[in-house]
């Protein structure tokens, strides 16, 4: 996938917010400061296209941006963060769940953790959501530049069996050297059908 052109749609926080177009669509799910903005902007070579922040739960909203005028990425409120309010955080989980079970349009989800931390309960119960409803996605290792080659066979080793996953499946992946990133967009391609462009 080479892209072109991109454009930020709309925010929402329910179905009747959602952009009416049908594109096939990819979202972006992770930890509060896993990276998630920066992974989006590194793949549509974008600086500041999505916000970034160095303060954890930013993202409160759903945001649509649409990719060469024929695929929408989404990107989803992070989770985990505990020093949002408890009232914001009841909110996160219904919010996304409703996202992901009712957009007819969504093709698969990349899930992003950060290669130094261990999956939690939070990605271990949005994969087995994911599984249950035959929803495909990817996994991708974020902040990758942060360990040595060494150390990145550890930790890819030591999550994609915490995962319950091929090694061959996850993707290493860093914004400041820009590994990985033809990879993810390979993957975005097959999951939703299209041929490397």
């Amino acid at each position: 996938m080479k892209i072109k052109e991109v454009a930020f749609v709309k925010s929402a926080v329910k179905p009747d917010q959602y952009p009416e177009y049908d594109f096939p669509e990819i979202c972006f799910a992770g930890r509060s400061n896993v990276g998630k903005s920066s992974l989006i902007n590194t793949l549509i070579q974008r600086r500041d296209m999505v916000k970034t922040s160095s303060k954890p739960g930013c993202t409160q909203l759903i945001n649509f941006f649409l990719v060469n005028g024929d695929v929408s990425f989404v990107d989803l409120p992070g989770y985990g963060y505990a020093k949002v309010s408890k009232v914001l955080r009841a909110q996160w989980q219904p919010m996304v769940e409703l996202y992901l079970s009712s957009r007819a349009s969504l093709f698969g989800l990349v899930l992003l953790i950060d290669i130094r931390r261990d999956p939690g309960k939070e990605e271990s119960d949005l994969v087995k959501w994911l599984e249950s409803h035959g929803m495909p996605y990817l996994i991708v290792l974020t902040k990758a530049d942060k360990l040595s080659k060494t150390q990145q066979a550890k930790r890819l080793a030591a999550i994609s069996s915490q995962m319950n996953r091929d090694p061959g499946g996850i993707i290493l992946f860093s914004t400041k050297t820009r590994q990985g990133r033809e990879t993810v967009l390979d993957e975005i391609n097959r999951l939703i059908g299209w041929q490397n462009e």
